[in-house]
Order: structure tokens, then sequence, then C-alpha cells
């Protein structure tokens, strides 16, 4: 059932592509995003930045402080490409 269950649904990331890459080493979520795509959607990874966090600290057997969340670069929603071009 794993197999089913969407982490990232912009990426259509499962949950048990998460589990794979936590046991090939990746620790972090910027390292996941990096293989996966997770969190490189439409929405940035605001629906799935957290639950991946919950799954890495579940599987490092750390506390969700402590898992290292990824840093946020602009725009940090969407924008329009004709707000770079000066369009309206």
């Amino acid at each position: 059932m794993e197999h089913k269950v969407l982490v990232c649904r912009c990426e259509d990331i499962t949950l048990e592509k998460i589990h794979y890459l936590i046991d090939q080493g990746y620790r972090t979520i910027d390292e996941i995003k990096r293989v996966s795509r997770a969190g490189m959607g439409p929405c940035q990874g605001r629906t799935c930045r957290m639950l991946i966090a919950q799954e890495l600290a579940k599987a490092l057997g750390v506390s969700m402080e402590e898992v290292i969340m990824p840093t946020f670069r602009p725009p940090v929603k969407a924008v329009k490409l004709g707000t770079f071009a000066g369009g309206e």
C-alpha cells in the first residue's frame, strides 16, 4: 500500500520512494529534493516538506526539530512572468 501513498503530489513522489531514498543514505530534505524533485513542484514544498521531515525524523530516530529544514529562495510564491517583464 505504501507505494500508492503520495507524499509530494506536485511531483508524484510516493512514500515508498522517500523510504527508498532514506535507505540509500539520503539524510536531509535538500538531498532528497535534489535526487527526486520532491518539493520542487508548483507548491514549492508547502505540502510535502513536513511529511518528508517526519519520515526522516522517524528513520533517523531524532525529533522533528533536529531535521534540517531547507531554505527558500525567491520567489517564495508563484509569480507571473509578465511581472518580471514589466507587463501587467
